[in-house]
């Protein structure tokens, strides 16, 4: 998805800074406060998605020693500071004016400048909206997710925001354009300042909703339910393993799932696969001397847990291969009923 997200953001920086020159040029030839709201709301875009495309950036970095799983969750960081940016820059400063304009009106001139620009605005971040829900939803089909459901519950913030970003920003041209005629038919300039305050509180509205998605995947969002269904069907069917419990997930990152529990393992079915691999008449025979017997039982014991090694890879594979996005994989084997007692292993 970091490719669908570059392609989006970086198409909607492009897009909405030359939609952002016209409309401020709209504002100053017409002083339509509509225009300076849209010219502010294109503005605070352009701003957010540069943030986007640094958290983007910055958390492809590699991992080092201070930080062994990565950069990935750098792109929740500046997708919050971008969510700030929108609620205090677009929705705070176009509501405001809007307020004041409403208190003290002026009058717009060259109304058709205005509604030139609007429709190029209109064209262009229409395209730019469209690129972004293609895609989020390339990676909600990745995912196995609705569309809605990424919306709501997705690892990437980025597209999202870009889609409710650029969402806004076409409702809020059709709104500037509904104000501008209003005030145009009637002379009352006051319906030009609700347009601008309506377009103030749907950022608002964006705001609220990026900053509570990215909230929750910097605590620690559960990995979507789908794919923690598929990993429980996956080890709840294999012959090895009893039992499954104490069940913990999180999302690291865009394409960085982790998955942690404890595993309870079938000792007499990897008894059993071991012993299909060695001759067991053969070992018998040799064991007459009471050293013998003892050397077969710490060999035995030795293998045995090579063996449970070799499952907790094999299910780590299994696992990895059905959620490509499962990087992390922490099993704690619970082995009670051997008299090797209680082992515990993990594999990363």
């Amino acid at each position: 998805m970091q490719g669908g997200s570059k392609r989006a953001v970086y198409a909607a920086i492009a897009g909405n800074s030359v939609v952002m020159v016209g409309k401020f040029i709209a504002f100053f030839a017409s002083g339509s406060s509509a225009m300076l709201s849209e010219g502010i709301h294109s503005f605070a875009d352009v701003s957010n998605q540069c943030l986007l495309a640094l958290g983007i950036r910055r958390s492809a970095k590699n991992p080092d020693k201070r930080h062994p799983y990565g950069y990935v969750r750098e792109t929740y960081i500046w997708a919050l500071i971008s969510a700030v940016g929108i609620f205090f820059l677009g929705c705070g400063v176009t509501v405001y004016h809007g307020i004041h304009t409403l208190l003290d009106p002026k009058p717009i001139d060259d109304y058709w400048l205005s509604f030139t620009v609007l429709a190029f605005a209109f064209v262009i971040e229409g395209a730019t909206l469209l690129i972004a829900i293609k895609a989020v939803s390339g990676e909600s089909k990745n995912n196995n997710q609705t569309f809605l459901g990424y919306i709501k519950e997705g690892s990437d913030p980025t597209g999202v925001a870009v889609i409710l970003e650029d969402g806004v920003a076409v409702i809020g041209v059709l709104i500037a354009a509904l104000g501008l005629y209003l005030t145009y038919q009637s002379g009352n300039p006051k319906w030009d300042s609700v347009a601008t305050i309506i377009i103030g509180l749907l950022l608002g509205l964006v705001a609220i909703f990026i900053t509570y998605r990215t909230k929750g995947l910097l605590v620690g969002q559960s990995i979507p339910i789908v794919n923690r269904k598929m990993i429980l069907k996956i080890l709840r069917e294999d012959p090895v393993i009893e039992k499954v419990y104490d069940i913990k997930t999180a999302i690291m990152g865009v394409e960085d799932m982790r998955f942690k529990a404890e595993i309870e393992f079938d000792g007499g079915a990897i008894s059993e696969r071991y012993l299909k691999k060695i001759d067991i008449n053969k070992s018998f025979d040799d064991l007459k001397t009471h050293e013998k017997r003892k050397d077969f039982l710490i060999d035995y014991g030795d293998h045995l847990i090579e063996a449970l090694g070799d499952e907790i890879n094999r299910i780590e594979k299994e696992l990895k291969r059905a959620v490509p996005q499962l990087k992390h994989v922490d099993i704690e084997v619970n082995y009670t009923c051997h008299p090797l007692t209680t082992l515990a292993m993990r594999s990363n």
